[in-house]
C-alpha cells in the first residue's frame, strides 16, 4: 500500500488564504477528503524548526484503516496565543507520516503527507487504508528535521474472533487529581502489550469549567489549575483546555501504546448539555449553538476519530468481527430534549406526583432522536456477533430511589434523609400505629430516579431500546460512565432479563461519596442496593476504570480501582468483578472472584 487518504481540517473559521492553500495542496476538498499529497513545489521549502508538542494517538480503528493523530508546531510559537499576531505569523507544517508493520519500520506498509495550519490548531490527522485486519502496526510522524514519537495501534479483527478486551475511561477533570487512573492502564499496556484490543473513552475527556468551579479546590496545591482560566467558551478556550490535558504524560502514554474509541458526553461542552442549552450555559454566555459548534470543532481537532459529513454527528459502529458488535451512541447534543428538574414539582413542601409522571412519561421525550434510532436498529438487526454492546454516556439501569430522600435532596426539611427513611420504613413495618401523618404520605409516594440527566430521565426511549434489544434476542451489554462511581445493573423489558450495564468510574471527578457527604460510602452503597432490586454492584469511594472481556462464553467487566487522585503515589485495589452468560435465562449480572 502506498497511497492513503487524508482529513482536511475544519472549513468552519478558515480564513479565504487558508482556504486557497488547501485547495491547491489536495484539489478533493470539496470531497471532503484530502489524497496523500507530495511534497512537491506547492509546499517545499526550508527545514523548518518543529516540535510535536502533544505525543501521538491513534483511534477509530476499522478493520482495514485506523485514525492517526499528532501535533506538531513551529518552535518558535512559544505561548503565541490563538488570535495574535505572533499565532496569525505562525507558517504552516509539512509533515510527512508513516505505518509500518514492525516498530523498526523496515516493513512500511502506508506513508502521505499532510499540511499542519493554524485553522486546525496545528493538529495532524490522517486516515491509514489498506491495512489488514487484527493486525498490529506501528506509526510515527516527521516535520523538518523532527521526528515524532512511535505509536503502536491496531485495526479491528474480522471472522471468527475468540477473545476482545477494550479499557473504559470517563469523566477525567484535570483539575479535580492526577491523571492516576491513566498511569495505571498504562502500567498493565507496558507489561502485556495486547492486553487491549482498544480504549473506550465514554465522554468528559475535558471539563469546561473555570479554575475556580467544579473539583477544583485543591488545583492550585496539585499544581492542576486549569487554561485558561475561565470558562471555556469560544474555540480558543476549548483548544487550549486540551492542550493542557493532552500535555499529561500519562494520557499522551496511554494514547501512545492503543487505538482509543471515544464519544463525548457532556463537559466537552458545558455541564447537563442539551440539544438546545445547558445548566452550565448562560445568555449572557452568548448563542449556545456558537459555544456548542465551537467545543464539538475542537473535540474532533484533538481526538484521535474518524470526521463526518455533520460535525454534531457522532454515533458510529465498530465490529469486532463474530464476537462483538459495539454501537458509539451519542445521548447530548443531537435530539436530547432538556432535563426535567424534580424541584419545580414541589411547591411548597409538597410533591406533585401525578403530574411529574405525566411529564416523565411522555412519549415525546426523546433521547436518541429517529435518525439514531434507526441507524442502532438497523444495526442490531443485521448483526449476527454474540454480544451487542453499547458504548454510551449516561446510566440506562433504573436507579428509581425513595421520593422522600430526593425531595430532602432537593429541598431540606421537605422529605425524609436516608437515615430517616430507614427509620421510618422500618416502624411502618414494626409499629405502624407510631407513624405521622406526614410519614405516611412520604412513605407511599412511588420511587423517583436520583439523576434525570440519565437514561431514567427518559424512560420512554429507553424501553424502546430494551423492547428492540428482547424482540431480536441480542445480548446485550450497555457501558456506562458520567456518574463518576462504579454500578452493574441488570437490565429488563417487563419481567424479562435483556442484558446488563456496566458502569466505569471516573478518572479523577467526585463521586457519592462527596455528593452525599456525610454518609459514608459503604453505606451509600448499601442504600443503593437496597432501594433497587436489580442493582448487583456499586463502588461509591475511589477512581477507576474498567477492562471489559468478552469470548462467545461470558462477557465479564473487572473494575480497576485506585486509592488516590490527590497524592503524587497511589495504590491499587482488588478489583471487583461481574460477569454475564449469553443466551435466553442467563442475560443477568452474575459476581466472580475477582483474579486480581
Amino acid at each position: 500500500m502506498t497511497t492513503n487518504q487524508n482529513l482536511p481540517p475544519h472549513d468552519d473559521g478558515e480564513t479565504g488564504i487558508d482556504r486557497r492553500r488547501r485547495q491547491l495542496l489536495g484539489g478533493a476538498a470539496a470531497a471532503g477528503l484530502l489524497a496523500a499529497v507530495p511534497l512537491d513545489a506547492a509546499v517545499a521549502q526550508e527545514p523548518l524548526n518543529v516540535r510535536f508538542t502533544h505525543g501521538v494517538a491513534s483511534g477509530d480503528p476499522l478493520g482495514d484503516r485506523v485514525i492517526l493523530w499528532t501535533r506538531v508546531l513551529p518552535q518558535h510559537a512559544g505561548d503565541a496565543g490563538e488570535g495574535g499576531r505572533r499565532w496569525r505569523s505562525l507558517p504552516d507544517v509539512p509533515v510527512q507520516w508513516e505505518i509500518a508493520e514492525d516498530e523498526s519500520f523496515s516493513q512500511v506498509v502506508g506513508q502521505g503527507s499532510w499540511v499542519a495550519t493554524r485553522s486546525n490548531d496545528f493538529c495532524v490527522k490522517v486516515d491509514a487504508q489498506g491495512l489488514q485486519p487484527g493486525t498490529n502496526y506501528w506509526y510515527r510522524f516527521k516535520a523538518g528535521s523532527a521526528t515524532s514519537a512511535t505509536g503502536r495501534t491496531r485495526t479491528l479483527p474480522a471472522g471468527k474472533v475468540a477473545r476482545v478486551c477494550m479499557a473504559v475511561f470517563s469523566c477525567a477533570n484535570y483539575a479535580a487529581g492526577h491523571f492516576h487512573v491513566y498511569a495505571e492502564a498504562v502500567k498493565r499496556m507496558e507489561a502485556d502489550p495486547g492486553r487491549y484490543d482498544a480504549l473506550l473513552h465514554l465522554g468528559d475527556y475535558i471539563y469546561e469549567s473555570a479554575a475556580d468551579g467544579y473539583a477544583s479546590e485543591d488545583a492550585k496545591a496539585l499544581g492542576r489549575q486549569v487554561d485558561p482560566v475561565n470558562e471555556t467558551l469560544k474555540l480558543r478556550d476549548y483548544r487550549r483546555r486540551y492542550a493542557q490535558c493532552r500535555a499529561d504524560a500519562a494520557l499522551q502514554r496511554l494514547h501512545q501504546l492503543a487505538p482509543m474509541i471515544a464519544v463525548w458526553d457532556d463537559h466537552e461542552f458545558a455541564n447537563n448539555t442539551w440539544r438546545e442549552g445547558a445548566e452550565n450555559h448562560q445568555e449572557a454566555e452568548g448563542a449556545f449553538k456558537r459555544r456548542k459548534n465551537a467545543a464539538a470543532r475542537a473535540w474532533r481537532e484533538w481526538l484521535p476519530v474518524r470526521d463526518m459529513d455533520r460535525r454534531l454527528v457522532n454515533h458510529r459502529g465498530f465490529d469486532f468481527g463474530d464476537l462483538l458488535s459495539l454501537n458509539m451512541l451519542e445521548t447530548r447534543i443531537q435530539s436530547r430534549q432538556k432535563q426535567l428538574e424534580l424541584k419545580k414539582f414541589m411547591p411548597e413542601e409538597d410533591f406533585d406526583q401525578a403530574a411529574f409522571l405525566k411529564a416523565i412519561h411522555d412519549p415525546e421525550r426523546d433521547l436518541l432522536g429517529p435518525a439514531q434510532t434507526k441507524w442502532l436498529s438497523d444495526r442490531m438487526r443485521t448483526s449476527s456477533a454474540t454480544w451487542t454492546v453499547l458504548g454510551q454516556q449516561v446510566l440506562m439501569g433504573r436507579m428509581l430511589v425513595p421520593a422522600a430522600i430526593m425531595m430532602d435532596r432537593e429541598r431540606p426539611g421537605s422529605g425524609l434523609s436516608p437515615e430517616a427513611f430507614v427509620k421510618s420504613a422500618t416502624r411502618a413495618k414494626l409499629a405502624p400505629h407510631t407513624l405521622t401523618p406526614r410519614e405516611k404520605m412520604l412513605l407511599s409516594l412511588r420511587p423517583v430516579p436520583y439523576n434525570l440527566d440519565a437514561w431514567d430521565g427518559y424512560p420512554t426511549s429507553r424501553d424502546e431500546l430494551l423492547e428492540l434489544a428482547s424482540s431480536l434476542k441480542k445480548n446485550l451489554v450497555v457501558l456506562a460512565g458520567d456518574t463518576h462511581n462504579a454500578w452493574a445493573n441488570d437490565l429488563l423489558d417487563g419481567e424479562r432479563h435483556v442484558g446488563v450495564e456496566f458502569a466505569t468510574p471516573s478518572v479523577t471527578s467526585p463521586g457519592l461519596e462527596v455528593t452525599l457527604a456525610p454518609l459514608r460510602p459503604d453505606d451509600v452503597a448499601t442504600l443503593f442496593k437496597t432501594f433497587i432490586p436489580s442493582l448487583k454492584f456499586a463502588e461509591t469511594r475511589r477512581r477507576g476504570y474498567m477492562e471489559v472481556t468478552a469470548t462467545h462464553e461470558v462477557c465479564r467487566a473487572d473494575w480497576v480501582l485506585i486509592d488516590t487522585v490527590k497524592a503524587p503515589v497511589y495504590a491499587v485495589g482488588l478489583p471487583s468483578s461481574m460477569q454475564v452468560l449469553p443466551g435466553e435465562g442467563h442475560r443477568r449480572l452474575v459476581a466472580v472472584q475477582s483474579v486480581g
